[in-house]
C-alpha cells in the first residue's frame, strides 16, 4: 500500500493551480472536467503516480470558500533551504505564516507557507532529498 493522493478543495481552480505551479514549483499532471457533476479536478505534484504522491485540487461549481475545521493540519514538502524557499514563496505573492527556523527544542529548519484557500503548508529542509 502507498498514498496516491491528497485531495484539496478550493475556492478558484485556477487560483489554486497558479498557487501550486508558480508559487511552490510543482507540475500541473493533468486536469478533468466533469461538467454533468458539476465539479473540476486539477492533479499537480512534483511527480506521478505510481512514484509520486500528487495532489488533487477540487472544484465543485459555486462554491468560492470552505471552512477548513479544526481537524486538518498541513502538507509537508522537503526543500534544500527553507530559508530561500521563504523568500521565494514571498517574491511570488505567497503567504508565509512562519518564517524559517528550528522546529522548537530541535535543530530541523521548517517554515509554513499558506495557500489561497487557507491550507497550511511545512517546509521542510532537508538537504539532498
Amino acid at each position: 500500500m502507498r498514498i496516491l493522493h491528497t485531495m484539496l478543495r478550493v475556492g478558484d481552480l485556477q487560483r489554486s493551480i497558479d498557487f501550486y505551479t508558480r508559487v511552490l514549483g510543482m507540475k500541473l499532471l493533468r486536469t478533468t472536467d466533469r461538467p454533468e457533476q458539476q465539479y473540476s479536478l486539477a492533479f499537480v505534484g512534483y511527480g506521478t503516480n505510481p512514484d509520486h504522491a500528487e495532489i488533487e485540487l477540487t472544484y465543485n461549481y459555486g462554491v468560492d470558500k470552505y471552512e477548513l475545521g479544526t481537524a486538518y493540519g498541513h502538507i509537508a514538502i522537503a526543500v534544500d533551504d527553507a530559508y530561500k524557499t521563504c523568500e521565494s514563496v514571498k517574491t511570488m505573492g505567497g503567504n508565509v505564516t512562519r518564517e524559517a527556523g528550528p522546529v522548537k527544542g530541535g535543530t530541523t529548519v521548517i517554515a509554513f507557507v499558506q495557500d489561497p484557500d487557507g491550507y497550511k503548508i511545512e517546509l521542510i529542509e532537508r538537504k539532498g532529498d
